[in-house]
Order: C-alpha cells, then structure tokens, then sequence
C-alpha cells in the first residue's frame, strides 16, 4: 500500500503563487508516476500534471502549462506543484496520485493511490 498526504492548499488573490507537497509513504518503490489532479465544484476530476519516475519528464495540462511546475525529491519522498499566475478558475480541490502500471499518466483512472486532497481558492 501507498500513502499520499497532501498540503499546502490555501486562500491566495489572482495573480499569486502557492506550492502544494505530497508526502509519498509506504511501498513506493513500484510507483512509476507521480501526478496532479483537480476537482472544481460540480466538474469532473481533471489533470494537472504528471512526474515520470526518474523526474527527466513531465507532462501538464493546456490550461496550466507555463504557470504550474511539478518536481519530485527523493530524499524527502515528497512531489511538490509550484503554482503562479494562479487564476480564479484554478480553484478546486487538489489530490496527488501515484501510478504503478497505469496509462496514460493524463487519464485519472490511470492511478492507484490517491491522497485526501487540499483545497486551493483563487479570489480576491
């Protein structure tokens, strides 16, 4: 089994920056991909962005990419996304999520293990 405990969510005005850690415990050494996924009131769960094992690749989504930066530190276990620019429509509810064989690393039901999720709110 694997752990995921998100933070770092919050109440930040548009135009600001906020970094969301997910702290990875348990049986993590079959985990290939680390992703980001979010959930707005009333939408369905969408993708973020995603981490490769070795952390050489990432991926993101349209609607972020330029603003959001994932990365991952082993040492600490520990996948992070980096958000600037945030937007209002941004706001939603943020989960961290691992794959161990699942593809493609954009599809939610690629995952195996998901955190609790934390909010995040773009107003001002």
């Amino acid at each position: 089994q694997v752990q995921l405990v998100e933070s770092g969510g919050g109440l930040v005005q548009p135009g600001g920056s906020l970094r969301l850690s997910c702290s990875v415990s348990g049986s993590i050494f079959g985990i290939n991909v680390m992703g980001w996924h979010r959930q707005a009131p009333g939408k369905e769960r969408e993708f973020v962005a995603a981490i490769s094992r070795n952390g050489f690749t990432t991926i993101y989504a349209d609607s972020v990419k330029g603003r959001f930066t994932i990365s991952r530190v082993y040492a600490k276990d520990t996948v992070y996304l980096q958000m600037n620019i945030l937007k209002p429509e941004d706001t939603a509810v943020y989960y961290c999520a691992a794959v161990e064989a699942g593809y493609p690393p954009t599809k939610a039901n690629s995952y195996d293990y998901w955190g609790q999720g934390t909010q995040v709110t773009v107003s001002a």
